[in-house]
């Protein structure tokens, strides 16, 4: 089959073989994959990573272990989205429901499994959902992201009177907003790009360049740099809530300024880490049309042109790009 890979940090197209799914798990067709700001990074050395990238999909069942037909709920040609960790399910975490940070796990397309960006994946039956057909493929595709923007909800009590700050209006930033915007938040994006920041404007959510003279209850890092943090400390209220949702590793040779982490002890700040999010809400949202994501796709490319959308994908001003096998 076709996969794009990494492969000594350059992003390459490639034959491999199919993949033999182990047991326990399926094997799935590709329909489409969406291009994320992790993919850049790794492409750029973060988490060491070599193979084929992509975690962001939505596919079909293509084949299932024999014995899971009459219980797992799925089905040959199936369409299905699925959560990227992939858990041993017998270890302390697992066992408290908390295979995401099982320290045996694989990550798809990031942490020792190969990804999405390719005509075939496979991953444990446990991890994949069933896509309803109200949902386009094109749609269906923002399922991990938004899911991951919804886990905000899950781990923080946002109320409509909470003034929320985001940071950051790229791809996340601007899932974050709509999200936090639909439970009635007086939410703001402060960005850098104009455009991105007229999308967040036209569903209704305020965006601004400049960050504002008023602290807020809640600031949501999304900016994928290293100074972001920093920022978001700058515009937290005292006992206020930082979420990150950022992961970028620091180059040690970049010779960064320390960072001063005083200000999070004298202002008693909570600090939130956040991550990967629930499936089951996020389908909800798109199976409902709450939440339109189309407006958040700059392009689409084949997946032999791979190469080129990547390079697409990390220009300044660019959303979401997709790749179709």
């Amino acid at each position: 089959m076709r996969a794009l890979q990494l492969r000594n940090r350059q992003v390459c197209l490639a034959e491999v073989p199919t993949p033999e799914p182990p047991p326990g798990e399926a094997l799935v067709r590709v329909r489409l994959a969406g291009i994320c700001h992790t993919d850049l990074e790794l492409a750029r050395g973060y988490m060491g990573f070599a193979g084929t990238l992509g975690h962001e999909f939505v596919g079909e069942v293509a084949a299932l272990p024999a014995a899971a037909r009459p219980s797992a709920g799925l089905a040959v040609g199936q369409r299905v989205v699925g959560e990227i960790n992939a858990s041993c399910q017998q270890c302390a975490a697992c066992r408290a429901g908390l295979g995401r940070h099982c320290p045996r796990r694989t990550v798809l397309g990031i942490l020792a499994r190969d990804g999405a960006f390719a005509d075939y994946l496979t991953l444990p039956l446990g991890n994949l959902w069933p896509v309803p057909p109200e949902i386009p493929d094109a749609a269906a595709v923002f399922v991990e992201p938004l899911a991951a923007a919804l886990e905000i909800l899950e781990q923080v009590a946002v109320r409509p009177t909470e003034r929320v700050v985001v940071l950051g209006d790229g791809k996340l930033g601007q899932l974050v907003a709509r999200v936090l915007h639909l439970v009635g938040a007086e939410v703001l994006v402060v960005g850098r790009h104009p455009a991105k920041l007229a999308l967040l404007e036209a569903a209704g959510i305020a965006a601004r360049l400049d960050p504002p003279a008023e602290r807020a209850d809640i600031v949501v890092e999304c900016t994928g740099r290293a100074a972001g943090l920093a920022q978001a400390m700058r515009l937290v209220r005292p006992r206020g809530t930082l979420v990150l949702k950022s992961t970028v590793a620091v180059d040690p040779q970049a010779g960064a300024a320390p960072l001063d982490l005083a200000p999070l002890v004298v202002d008693e700040i909570t600090v939130v880490g956040s991550r990967c999010g629930p499936f089951g809400p996020a389908l909800r949202l798109l199976a409902e049309h709450r939440l339109d994501v189309t407006p958040l796709i700059s392009a689409e490319y084949r997946l032999v042109e791979g190469v080129a959308a990547f390079a697409h994908a990390g220009q300044r001003g660019t959303l979401k790009v997709l790749l179709r096998p």
